[in-house]
Parts: structure tokens; C-alpha cells; sequence
């Protein structure tokens, strides 16, 4: 086995040429990706908004539209089949995109749309909404929509709820930054309460029968929460059910490529995890391989 293939990333390459929050070009984070020795690379721009009430509050202040949001992701779709060619023999890159779940009556059509249309490799299932208001945004979001479900527990309930229902519509191929509902959280708050634990657990059985793979997305280190996506019991659980991990950077900046990989990895050792789950491209088939984790 090439003890090397565990250096894999599923979750990254965010970048400023098509995403208003990111920075750098598509390019420079695969250079980065080779320069940090990663053999697989697999690229996931933001999917494109269609309301305009989704609009983020730092697009709209730079003048974004939806048309803009739709056009600048017709243009990745495009550069990533580039870069793939370009990056050949020294990068496997792996051409995908990170869904919404908004509008939520008709956000699987759109998404499915969108992969089908653009022939990607692959697809990364994320929830950044909850009752149609952004959740990572700013702490000022994250209170409204905390406001709009009647307080925090329901609201953690229904995040997990919306995670579940967007991985039985969509069947990603990765499940994202599980607990994502933490970021801007009130600290010390309890989000394992016996009936935010039974939500999480429904979507875990969903990835589980949808034959998903969750990321060990180390975003949560670089934002000063103290630990990545997902927490412990959260890893525990999912690693008790058979539930595969892979990694990802979540990077925005070339210079996050690769940030907190090796943490990650023994993080997950620590946590009962020996080994990641890597995807493979071979012309149209996409094959799915566990690799064990070096101690």
C-alpha cells in the first residue's frame, strides 16, 4: 500500500477568483497542494444562490448579485477542468463542489442540476442554512436564525434535521463540516442535550445508509474553536456505526492548504479512527479506498 495516499484532501480549494470570502486563485492553491505533498486534491467551490435574500452581507456590500454568483461558478466549473488537465502526473485533482440548501423547495433539483450539467467528479454535502438564514456568516445571523426555530435547541435539532434531509435528496459523496451549528455558538453552550444527540444521530444513520464519507474538516482549529469538524462524540459515534472520514482543509487561501492535516490525523488515531477513505478518479468511475492512517 503507498503510504503516502493518505495525504488527501476532499474539502478545499475555495478560492478569490470565485468566491467573494476567499483569496488567491484556483491555481496557486493546487501548487500549494503539491508543494504540502498531498497526492489527491479535491477542489469544492461553493455552489451558486438563487434568492435574493441569500445574498451575504459582505457580497452585497461589493455589489454582488445572483447573476454574478451564478456566472462566477460557470467560470470555476471551467478553470477546474483546466487545472485538472494542467496538474496531470503531478496532482490527482478531483473536480467538485460544496451544495447549498437553499431555496430549500427546490435546492436538490438545482444541485443535481448543477453536477450533472458540469459532469463533476463528486459532490461535498454541507448545511451553512438553517430556516433560510446563513449560520456561519456572523454571529448576528446565526442569532436570527437561532431566533426563527425558538431557541437554541430547536435550532440544533433542525440544523441536524436539514443535514439529514439534504444527504437522503443528495447523496454526497462527503458530508461536510458535520457540526458546523458550533461555530458561533454562546461558549459553554450544550449541543449533545439527549434530543440534539437523537438529530445528530438520524443524519449519522443517513450518511451511513447514503454510504457517505464525513471530513475531518480542520477549519474549526483555524477559527478558534479549539478542535475541527466534528467533535469527539460526534467522530465516536459515526467510527461506532461504520461510518467513513476523510480530511479536508476548508482551505480559502492558499496558505491554509494543508493546515492542521497532520493534527488531524492524529486526531482522528485518538479518537479510535486507524484509517481515511480516499476517492479515486479513473475517466467517468469514481472508486472509493480506505488507506490506513501512519501511526
Amino acid at each position: 500500500m503507498d503510504p503516502g495516499l493518505w495525504m488527501a484532501s476532499l474539502h478545499g480549494g475555495h478560492c478569490g477568483e470565485f468566491c467573494e470570502h476567499a483569496r488567491g486563485t484556483l491555481r496557486g492553491a493546487l501548487d500549494a497542494a503539491v508543494e504540502a505533498g498531498f497526492r489527491i486534491y479535491g477542489l469544492s467551490e461553493h455552489a451558486p444562490r438563487y434568492e435574493q435574500h441569500h445574498i451575504y452581507d459582505s457580497e452585497r456590500a461589493k455589489g454582488y448579485t445572483l447573476e454574478r454568483l451564478q456566472l462566477e461558478f460557470e467560470r470555476y466549473a471551467e478553470e477546474s477542468r483546466r487545472v485538472q488537465r494542467l496538474f496531470e502526473g503531478r496532482l490527482s485533482v478531483l473536480r467538485g463542489f460544496e451544495v447549498e440548501v437553499v431555496p430549500s423547495d427546490r435546492y436538490a433539483e438545482l444541485m443535481q442540476g448543477l453536477r450533472s450539467r458540469h459532469a463533476f467528479d463528486y459532490m461535498v454535502g454541507s448545511v451553512h442554512h438553517v430556516a433560510g438564514i446563513s449560520i456561519d456568516e456572523s454571529p448576528r445571523q446565526f442569532g436570527a436564525a437561532v431566533d426563527a426555530c425558538g431557541g437554541l435547541e430547536p435550532f440544533a435539532v433542525r440544523y441536524y434535521e436539514t443535514v439529514r434531509q439534504m444527504i437522503e435528496d443528495l447523496q454526497p459523496e462527503v458530508v461536510g463540516h458535520f457540526d458546523l451549528l458550533k461555530l458561533h455558538a454562546p461558549a459553554g453552550t450544550d449541543l449533545a442535550t439527549p434530543r440534539i444527540r437523537r438529530a445528530a444521530e438520524k443524519a449519522l444513520a443517513a450518511a451511513l445508509a447514503g454510504g457517505c464519507i464525513l471530513d475531518l474538516n480542520t477549519a474549526g482549529w483555524r477559527k478558534g474553536l479549539g478542535e475541527p469538524y466534528p467533535g469527539p462524540w460526534i467522530v465516536q459515534a459515526a467510527t461506532a456505526a461504520g461510518i467513513p472520514f476523510c480530511f479536508g482543509d476548508d482551505s480559502h487561501d492558499p496558505s491554509e492548504v494543508g493546515y492542521g492535516i497532520d493534527r488531524a490525523r492524529q486526531y482522528l488515531l485518538s479518537n479510535g479512527v486507524a484509517s481515511v477513505t480516499i476517492l479515486e478518479s479513473s475517466g467517468r468511475t469514481l472508486a472509493r479506498r480506505a488507506v490506513l492512517l501512519p501511526m
